[in-house]
């Protein structure tokens, strides 16, 4: 009886598994035929020319790429450098291979990644991509050894290294630049190791918002471990009121120390200043906004004996005596240089970290004059021809322009003026010697041609001067014979000139001199620089030689501004 009942058992599953295959076909093998070519490889990351970024010196990198073959892939080599990193020859799918691998120690510098894939018949392909590993940060100017943006941590981006923390150093959550800004706050300061970092050339810059409490504290502090002793190092520090604090500096010389009294900022405006200090063996000089603010000779260069350490904040552990302890302002962006910096190395630096932004419609040129001939819109030098000078007082700033005999600066036009407008506005104390100048001039190279671009100068003599502007409309020129400076009265006076398609007009003080139409519209053919201070190159003749007088905050324009406008330069 069991065996009938296994036979009946076999039987039915029999029959089930015939049903369970009725209506399909049997599986046939499929010759894949031959292989038609190699394998095609594409890198989906990184890619070509890409540039990976990161603070660390060295960052990991997830390459991505892709495998495909009519037939069968074999094998994949990824290469770095020219040095095997990974290789694979198991696959999900042997005809499309979509793979990852995570290289971690990615270097600082240009790299060549190669991924080279091989099918069963032995065909390989190679794919390559070029790349680059940005550094963390690249000194932007020349001796810089040091830089530290206080970016919500208090790493130097140079060597990739932190600040020791000493207390509770803070963020002030606002920034001159980036995302913060340090406070060294009660009892508490950084430091970072100097040794062997300067020789006896050395400056350090930085943006500094002053609290005048408590009313003294140290800023920026190398020392020796000798109490008291200030004959190595330096020391920058802040001494005042709660209106007032004088930037000190202080460096030692061996056997004696010396001292540099700075300037004052104030307080009460609570604005961010930009501090430099450069020491040389011969002088040192303390600038706020890049102005030299005071220069003085040290009895020798400076002696870095014993130190170690620069403190960032404080007067720390060698300069907390005389009340020099921890600083509650607020310093951003600190650089420090071997090398002494000049002043014009110091104003680009101010200038590329706080680009000027034009302040009035239309603007496209701006020198402010501050000791420097520097154009703030493009951040270009003018071309010097002799030996301009500087007033040693300015309508703004501590400084103006002042032009010499046989000088003057001249500047590409470029962009700065419109098709068939333009304005120039500036700030201008007369001199009557010599009794003619030019003042702002346009011209092309035809000899005593003026019918292209323009001419502003003055005539007149010791006690008045006019102040006149010719402009040249293509096939003829205009005349506009402007309007009377007193020179005896010996103050400055805001000059503008604005040209439109029909007509030129004069301001003194925003009031309107003269009115002046025109034929046709300005014609700049063949004009290609401005020539500040003198009649230059196309309009020396007639005596408009250089200009002796002061001119300050000197601005072009695109388009002839409104008498409204030019009120509001006042």
């Amino acid at each position: 009886m069991k065996k009938i009942n296994k036979y009946i058992v076999a039987i039915t599953a029999l029959l089930m598994m015939v049903s369970c295959y009725d209506g399909i076909d049997p599986i046939t093998e499929v010759d894949s035929g031959p292989d038609a070519g190699a394998p095609v490889v594409t890198i989906n990351y990184p890619t070509e020319g890409a540039v990976i970024t990161g603070l660390e010196l060295i960052v990991p990198i997830n390459i991505k790429f892709k495998v495909e073959d009519d037939i069968e892939v074999s094998s994949i080599v990824v290469n770095l450098d020219g040095v095997e990193i990974a290789s694979f020859d198991t696959f999900l799918d042997y005809r499309i291979v979509n793979e990852e691998y995570i290289y971690d120690s990615l270097s600082s510098g240009e790299h060549v990644l190669t991924v080279t894939g091989t099918d069963l018949a032995g065909n390989t392909t190679t794919a390559t991509v070029n790349f680059s590993k940005a550094p963390p940060y690249e000194a932007m100017f020349s001796g810089e050894v040091f830089y530290m943006p206080f970016d919500n941590s208090y790493t130097e981006l140079l060597s990739i290294t932190d600040a020791t923390e000493v207390g509770t150093p803070e963020f002030a959550d606002s920034a001159f630049a980036g995302t913060n800004a340090y406070i060294a706050s009660n009892e508490s300061y950084l430091t970072f190791p100097i040794e062997g970092m300067f020789e006896s050339n050395m400056s350090g810059a930085f943006w500094y918002k002053v609290n005048g409490d408590p009313d003294r504290s140290g800023i920026l502090t190398v020392g020796n471990d000798i109490p008291e002793n200030r004959n190595q190092g330096f020391r920058l520090l802040r001494e005042g009121t709660a209106t007032e604090q004088r930037i000190k500096l202080n460096i030692g010389t061996g056997d004696a120390d010396n001292w540099n009294d700075g300037g004052v900022i104030d307080v009460t405006a609570q604005e961010w200043v930009h501090i430099a200090f450069t020491i040389s063996p011969t002088e040192t000089v303390i600038y706020l906004d890049g102005l030299p603010v005071n220069t003085v000779t040290p009895n020798g260069p400076i002696d870095w004996t014993g130190t170690t350490d620069i403190t960032i904040g404080a007067g720390g552990e060698t300069f907390s005596y005389w009340g020099h302890e921890s600083d509650d302002s607020i310093m951003d962006e600190l650089r420090l240089f071997n090398t002494t910096l000049s002043q014009d190395e110091i104003q680009n630096m101010i200038n590329v970290t706080n680009p000027y932004e034009p302040t009035y419609d239309g603007e496209t040129f701006y020198m402010p004059f501050n000791g420097f001939n520097t154009e703030f819109v493009s951040l270009n030098e003018p071309t010097m021809v002799g030996a301009t000078e500087f007033l040693g007082e300015g309508y703004e700033g501590s400084n103006a322009f002042k032009g010499a005999t046989d000088s003057y600066l001249t500047f590409p036009i470029d962009g700065l003026f419109g098709d068939d407008a333009f304005s120039a506005a500036f700030w201008y104390k007369v001199d009557g010697t010599p009794d003619r100048s030019g003042i702002l001039v346009v011209g092309n190279d035809t000899p005593e041609n003026r019918n292209q671009g323009f001419r502003l100068f003055r005539e007149g003599n010791a006690t008045e001067q006019r102040i006149k502007v010719n402009v040249g409309v293509g096939d003829g020129e205009s005349w506009n014979d402007g309007g009377v400076i007193d020179v005896t009265a010996g103050e400055w006076v805001h000059v503008a000139l604005t040209v439109s398609a029909t007509e030129s007009k004069i301001y003194f003080n925003g009031v309107e001199q003269l009115s002046s139409a025109l034929s046709s519209s300005i014609d700049w053919t063949g004009c290609s620089e401005i020539t500040i201070g003198a009649g230059g190159e196309t309009f020396s003749y007639w005596d408009h030689l250089s200009d002796l007088s002061a001119i300050d905050e000197l601005r072009l324009f695109n388009k002839a501004l409104t008498q409204a406008e030019i009120e509001g330069m006042q």
